[in-house]
């Protein structure tokens, strides 16, 4: 009975409330009920404002994902040159993987020093994104980075976006080619000794020759870890370099490896641009011993009975990632699978960064591609130490500032670009 009475007496209280409030009831039960709806409506209120803002950024952030966005990019040279062909692939690459996401804007045969006119363009067309692929476009890119914060600036090879004034949208990026210029170095090695194991030279002639554009670290570096690649294999070989002081001149740099070639030396390198010192080595069989090493694509098809190899940087990973960074409003460095420090990224063998052509086997040393095998899963577990042997590097421009390479050196520890610019004593000699 007690249970009964007290829900007759709840209903009797909601009742007079009701009462109250729609019959002119008691004024305190009266202004309750106000308080009450008046709650319940703002908490109401409150609950369709959220929705219709949750609904409203759904809707924004769709409308995002479907805009396309403009990506500049500027080249030294044309697709003519492996160097600029090397990173068309990557611009191929992006389209492919973005289509309508993206609208690419290239500018072609941009000379160093005279970038600016071409990135303004390209920033005055609306792009998101501009990629530098030439070293000598670095302080132009920053200082348009500064001036255009909406836009991200990233500078292939650069390395001077950690150096005040570090800027948020300005970033720079290579892969650590001194792997692939290793191995390219034992792919030359190897066919040095079986040269030598045939009779055909002595090991006091296991002379190799480089073409290299200028001496900057990023030439010193690459020349440096494919000798130290040849010296693993053959302990006498020595290297004569020759600079073109040009990135890419097919006369010179065809010129130059003759040049080399008569002076004796049997294996040709090369850090510059073009297929010259490859139609050298084709040119000057059979008369004379002269086997070529490439850079940025395989050289084969230019000289297939003297090209063995070729390295290069694949800039797809960078490329496609700062790209899709643009697009989901996210920091490049977060999006690019890579090893990153500050505003600078970088990767090699591990990291996909780094490729090998395909080895000319008609023409390498037996064993050969097993060994690149071998050496590029030492790269990427960090056996490897390619900097190190018992050399004395010296400053070329101060001769007083020496390296002892006993001591090793790891190369793009703190940033992509190369910064090794000693010059091995008496073993690597820089023809004036």
């Amino acid at each position: 009975m007690s249970g009964q009475s007290t829900e007759r007496t709840e209903n009797a209280v909601n009742h007079s409330w009701a009462a109250g409030l729609f019959q002119g009831g008691n004024m305190a039960e009266k202004e309750m009920w106000k308080e009450r709806l008046r709650k319940y409506l703002v908490t109401l209120l409150s609950a369709i404002f959220m929705i219709l803002v949750f609904w409203g950024l759904n809707r924004w952030m769709q409308k995002e994902e479907a805009q396309t966005i403009k990506v500049g990019i500027v080249y030294v040279d044309d697709a003519s040159a492996p160097y600029t062909n090397n990173f068309i692939k990557a611009q191929n690459a992006a389209e492919e993987a973005f289509g309508e996401q993206i609208e690419m804007f290239a500018k072609y045969n941009v000379p160093e020093g005279k970038a600016e006119p071409s990135i303004r363009e390209l920033a005055a067309e609306g792009c998101r994104i501009i990629f530098g692929t030439s070293y000598g476009y670095g302080e132009t890119m920053k200082r348009l980075a500064a001036e255009y914060p909406e836009i991200e600036f990233c500078q292939a090879t650069g390395d001077n976006a950690n150096e005040e004034p570090v800027l948020k949208n300005y970033h720079t990026f290579m892969g650590t080619i001194y792997e692939g210029r290793y191995v390219s170095g034992v792919v030359a090695g190897m066919k040095l000794r079986e040269l030598i194991e045939q009779g055909k030279i002595s090991p006091d002639e296991a002379k190799i020759g480089y073409v290299g554009a200028f001496p900057f670290a990023e030439v010193i570096s690459g020349y440096t870890a494919f000798f130290l690649g040849v010296r693993s294999e053959v302990p006498t070989a020595v290297m004569h370099v020759k600079y073109t002081n040009t990135w890419s001149d097919y006369t010179i740099e065809k010129k130059y490896a003759k040049e080399l070639i008569e002076e004796g030396c049997v294996i040709i390198s090369q850090h510059s641009d073009t297929i010259g010192p490859a139609v050298a080595c084709e040119e000057a069989q059979p008369q004379k011993i002269a086997y070529h090493v490439g850079y940025n694509q395989s050289m084969t098809d230019t000289a297939p009975t003297t090209s063995l190899i070729s390295s290069r940087i694949i800039w797809e990973p960078y490329i496609v990632g700062a790209i899709q960074a643009v697009l989901e409003h996210k920091s490049i460095e977060k999006t690019v699978k890579g090893k990153v420090n500050g505003c600078d990224v970088s990767g090699g063998f591990k990291e996909g960064w780094i490729k090998m052509s395909a080895l000319n086997e008609t023409i390498a040393a037996d064993g050969t591609a097993e060994k690149i095998t071998k050496v590029i899963q030492e790269l990427k577990n960090g056996k490897l130490q390619v900097f190190w042997g018992d050399y004395l590097g010296v400053n070329p421009e101060d001769p007083s500032d020496v390296y002892d390479l006993n001591r090793g050196y790891r190369e793009n520890e703190f940033q992509s670009a190369p910064s090794f610019d000693y010059i091995l004593k008496d073993v690597i000699i820089v023809e004036e």
